[in-house]
């Protein structure tokens, strides 16, 4: 492991050796020999003497070409992502993308042959009752069949898809990696750090210049948005979808009741956050709304309290030592899985220039293991940021020794346990904490639930505005501007007083062909996750085994099936305001504070 000022880059020796490894080539010649056999069992169907037989065939050779193939795929995106200026990566996740063209078609073929035989699919759970856990999964395959295109279509669909939508999304990731300010030598993801600064004057400079790179990319960013936007709504029409969001809650296994009452519930609340934005504008410039660039600035100290208001920052091993402690305070499993992972050297948190900004989990089936992406700057938000994403890795080592057709779980479940994870380490400092350090505290979580739940439902206004439009229309750069301060208009309302018309240029789920619409799944996850945490309040320990095995069960249920297992029905609003709700006593804690 390589570190930089005690900042790790993670160690990917247990995946594959590099791309010029014998294990690497071994894994793609052992995937294409595995959907060879897939393709000769459904060119053999109509002669098998039992379907139930060959299902299970089927579904172990599947379950082992997958295991491997999301392995090396995740593999070349996370050598990519930290390193996007490096050709031997870009080519390899290109030729990832290449290979699996026909496996798109072989997947179609299956799914074609159990239509054929759904009639013999209850007959098949019987006859092999270690599989009856795949009676949603089948189900869902059935439904998502009827909106697909014939396999020749699909395949040419794909193909030219690693030209169309794939090339517009990597050309903004790599855009945005490589973004420096000529003046103060800063990359973007730099810049994005100075909106945490303590001192007003970065803050709003670090805005004017991080505007300043977007406005002079803006062409190209939004001939991305825009072409990959087109791409998306041609395919909709012929996969017989009435809308982009209709497919997102389809593959995020949520009911339209269940996404209209949280994105209710959330616009119910927006006056409780205005009042959140309001009190903040007043504690840190006296003003009555907020700027965006003033979005994450810390908490002012008064009085006394200033001499020490100074944000500690934190060394990674501090982090590391306290991440370790929270997760074992909830259960002995999490804790010793996340000492696991930091002393395995599974984190890459140092910043650098062409590494991608943010942070993200992604996981290796086939090896059992996870990694994690974080840009660590040492302060409290990157301590959350670390839980969160490890939140994620324990739910991939929850899940490991599942099937992989039953660990792949829905977008909006997968921020369950991150969200989990970083409210352990949210809830302890609070009990330790008192006066400013206190406030400051609740003023963090507060800023993190104001960013999952209003600008989540801007993002979310916005992306359904570019849909609406799209289909009719070319779109510039003006025009997801405007989208964009209409959206933030709509959400921030009269909390905030300036608004960044190019936050549609820098997020990269809006270029993405497969993540339309991910943007309610994080508010789902924000509110489920605080629920858990309180459902852990009540039941103490006994919870965590009732934790470990909902998170075990995301991969083969519907979002309402999981969470009425949980006790909770997510199809009602009052389920997503009580949770809300939990933010009352924070705010009022910080309006105490301030208004002394």
């Amino acid at each position: 492991m390589a570190e930089t000022n005690g900042i790790p880059r993670w160690d990917m020796t247990s995946i594959f050796s590099g791309f010029d490894g014998k294990d690497y080539e071994d894994a793609f010649t052992s995937i294409t020999n595995d959907y060879k056999k897939l393709d000769e069992l459904i060119a053999g169907v109509d002669t098998a003497a039992d379907f139930g037989a060959w299902l299970k065939e089927y579904i172990e050779i599947s379950n082992k070409a997958d295991a491997l193939l999301y392995s090396l795929s995740a593999y070349t995106e996370a050598v990519y992502t930290t390193d996007t200026t490096d050709p031997v990566a870009m080519n390899n996740c290109s030729r990832i993308e290449k290979m699996m063209i026909p496996f798109r078609a072989t997947s179609l073929n299956f799914q074609k042959v159990l239509t054929a035989h759904a009639q013999d699919l209850p007959k098949f759970y019987a006859t092999y009752p270690q599989f009856a856990e795949y009676e949603y999964i089948f189900s869902h395959y059935l439904e998502s069949f009827k909106h697909t295109m014939p396999v020749e279509m699909e395949t040419l669909a794909a193909e030219l898809q690693q030209t169309g939508g794939n090339a517009w999304g990597n050309l903004q990731q790599s855009i945005i990696a490589n973004l420096v300010d000529a003046e103060t030598g800063k990359t973007f993801n730099e810049l994005r750090n100075d909106a945490y600064s303590a001192d007003p004057a970065v803050r709003l400079d670090s805005f004017k210049r991080e505007v300043a790179l977007l406005k002079g990319m803006e062409i190209p960013l939004a001939n991305c948005l825009n072409n990959l936007k087109g791409e998306t709504v041609a395919l909709l029409k012929r996969r017989n979808w009435n809308s982009a969001l209709d497919r997102s809650m389809f593959y995020a296994h949520a009911s339209k009741e269940t996404i209209d009452a949280l994105i209710g519930a959330i616009e119910d609340s927006l006056p409780f956050w205005h009042d959140y934005l309001k009190t903040k504008a007043k504690a840190v410039s006296g003003a009555d709304a907020l700027p965006f660039y003033d979005l994450f600035a810390p908490l002012p100290a008064k009085g006394k309290d200033a001499e020490n208001a100074k944000e500690t920052l934190w060394k990674f091993a501090e982090a590391k030592d306290y991440i370790i402690e929270r997760f074992g305070s909830f259960s002995q499993d999490m804790g010793d899985f996340a000492r696991y992972a930091f002393e395995h050297n599974w984190i890459d948190a140092e910043i650098r220039k062409g590494k991608v900004g943010g942070a993200y989990c992604t996981s290796f089936p086939a090896h059992k293991e996870s990694r994690v992406l974080a840009n660590f700057t040492g302060t409290f938000s990157d301590v959350f940021t670390l839980s969160h994403e490890l939140g994620h890795a324990y739910h991939a080592y929850c899940i490991k020794d599942a099937d992989t057709a039953l660990a792949d779980y829905p977008m909006t479940l997968a921020e369950t346990a991150s969200i989990f994870a970083e409210t352990v380490v949210m809830k302890d400092l609070l009990k330790q904490a008192d006066g400013f350090e206190r406030a400051r505290l609740c003023e963090t979580h507060l800023s993190d639930g104001c960013q999952v739940l209003v600008d989540i439902l801007s993002r979310f206004y916005f992306e359904r505005s570019v849909f609406e439009r799209r289909g009719d229309e070319e779109l510039n750069a003006a025009d997801f501007c405007g989208l964009m301060v209409k959206a933030q208009e709509n959400t921030y309302g009269p909390g905030m007083s300036e608004k960044h018309p190019y936050m549609w240029a820098l997020k990269s789920h809006y270029y993405s062909t497969g993540l339309d619409f991910y943007n309610y799944p994080y508010a789902f996850g924000q509110l489920f996750g605080l629920g858990l945490y309180a459902c852990y309040e009540k039941e103490g320990k006994a919870f965590t085994e009732k934790y470990k095995e909902l998170l075990v069960d995301t991969g083969k249920m519907s979002c309402e099936d999981v969470c009425r297992k949980a006790g909770f029905d997510i199809t009602r609003k009052e389920f997503w305001k009580n949770a809300i709700a939990q933010y009352a006593d924070e705010l009022a804690t910080l309006k105490e504070y301030v208004n002394r």
